[in-house]
């Protein structure tokens, strides 16, 4: 399974509209950046607790590793949802701010 940003995001965006409409939760400017950190702080909790200096809970490394892998990706929905709500390209912003560099390793050799 492979999908661009452009899908990503449209997925992304109607399981956010989704939790709007079940929950009444209203989504400003704060809430998108304020979700983000959220999420990073629950992704964090799990790297400190895979890493052995968090509280493991009762749970096994698989078990953590899932849980981890599953607040990545919401950090990643996130990620997206905020960009996409203030109009920021991540294609156009990675490809000027990253990939240049790729540009100017290859005008090197």
């Amino acid at each position: 399974m492979s999908r661009d940003l452009a899908e990503l995001t449209a997925l992304v965006s109607r399981v956010s509209d989704m939790y709007e409409r079940e929950t009444g939760v209203r989504r400003d400017d704060d809430w998108y950046a304020l979700k983000m950190q959220e999420e990073l702080g629950e992704l964090i909790a799990e790297h400190l607790r895979l890493s052995g200096r968090g509280r493991r809970k009762g749970l096994d490394d698989a078990a953590i590793s899932q849980a981890r892998n599953d607040e990545a990706a919401d950090l990643l929905a996130f990620l997206l949802l905020y960009a996409e709500h203030n109009g920021i390209d991540l294609e156009a912003a990675l490809e000027r701010k990253w990939f240049s560099y790729l540009r100017a390793d290859s005008e090197k050799r």
